[in-house]
């Protein structure tokens, strides 16, 4: 090997070596494992930053809970005056009834000859288009509709009304005075006497002329119950998927409880209980059955029921399941109130409500199961 072959040799390993340190160098000094490089670690660890959540919107706002039925509805119905309606429910009538299922509560009582009559108790009654047939007014659902400091919507009377309708000064319009015409028409396609309807615009004019507020008045409304903020279930096993109330032997009123609408559907005289004019059965999210003492105050076959003041007992219904209540009632002060077993107020499920006002000597007949 001569001179110039070994000085290409030792070049070559010289250049090898330079790049062998260059190499090393470069891993020393810009290695990527994070654990030994701090502030390549401290930037890989600083957390993502993410948007805030966006704010629930309340589904209820600017709503107020309805002191009748439980619902969220406006200021301005919350601050209407209820009406309370005498309706028909001879089985005749039965089979014509319009406007009660717009109605928010419903008390079913009997009247006379084992026949029951009912009150729809409206909270907005002014776009209610039909509204029937109307009845004559009984002193029990002058009480009923005074608890709620409604106008009370009859045509005819019985003494006992008429004398119940002055002592407690609830406004009333009735079919009879001279106001009748403005507030009430005849339909010649149905036999009368059941054959008298009305609507909410035409009761709200009556009630304008005779000067009646149709603001309400809280202060005057007895408390009868209170309501959750949503459906909440019964605690207790005790079932209620049917109620049968023979209210006499003439009519029965079944209630059978639908999963699927989460309500009871209501039959009476063995058909489905239908508003005529809406084409709905009549359904309700809670059910009373509010035991009372009934009996005859005349020889007409009158009936009276010891609510002046008085207390007794009941059942609640609602979503299947049913609980014993109580009730107490004080005319006087305007107290009329549902109470759980342990004295507490009655909490109701958010939605329409279904009272049958009951005669307690017939408990043994009604059956829930």
């Amino acid at each position: 090997m001569n001179k110039g072959q070994k000085k290409i040799i030792i070049w070559v390993f010289a250049v090898a070596a330079f790049l062998m340190a260059a190499i090393f160098a470069y891993a020393l000094f810009f290695r990527t494992d994070k654990k030994s490089d701090p502030v390549r670690t401290e930037i890989t660890q600083i957390p993502e930053v993410s948007e805030p959540p966006a704010p629930t919107q309340n589904p209820h706002e600017g709503k107020v809970q309805s002191m009748l039925s439980g619902q969220w509805v406006s200021k301005e119905t919350e601050n209407k005056r209820p009406f309370a309606v005498v309706i028909n429910n001879i089985e005749y009538a039965f089979l014509h009834q319009m406007g009660t299922s717009r109605a928010d509560i419903i008390y079913e009582a009997l009247a006379e000859g084992g026949i029951p009559r009912m009150m729809a108790l409206y909270e907005d009654i002014g776009d209610v288009k039909k509204i029937g047939s109307i009845r004559s007014a009984r002193h029990y659902f002058v009480q009923f509709a005074y608890e709620w400091d409604a106008v009370y919507c009859h045509f005819g009377h019985t003494k006992y009304a008429t004398a119940k309708i002055k002592k407690l000064k609830v406004d009333n319009i009735s079919g009879l005075s001279a106001i009748g015409p403005v507030a009430y028409k005849r339909n010649y396609s149905v036999r009368a006497p059941h054959n008298v309807f009305t609507s909410g615009k035409m009761l709200k004019k009556g009630a304008k002329k005779l000067k009646y507020s149709l603001k309400r008045n809280k202060k005057e409304m007895a408390e009868h119950f209170t309501f959750s903020d949503k459906d909440t279930p019964l605690n207790t096993e005790k079932k209620a998927k049917t109620a049968v109330l023979p209210f006499s032997y003439y009519a029965t009123c079944k209630l059978t409880y639908s999963q699927k609408k989460k309500q009871y559907l209501k039959y009476e005289y063995g058909k489905k209980h239908m508003d005529s004019y809406y084409k709905k059965q009549l359904a309700f999210k809670n059910v009373i059955i509010q035991l009372v003492r009934e009996s005859n105050i005349d020889r007409n076959g009158y009936q009276t029921m010891e609510l002046t003041k008085n207390s007794g007992d009941g059942y609640y219904l609602t979503d299947g399941k049913q609980v014993p209540i109580r009730w107490k009632r004080e005319e006087s002060s305007n107290i009329m109130r549902y109470y759980t077993k342990d004295g507490e107020t009655l909490t109701l499920n958010p939605g329409k409500t279904y009272i049958a006002v009951f005669p307690k000597n017939r408990r043994k007949l009604i059956r829930i199961k």
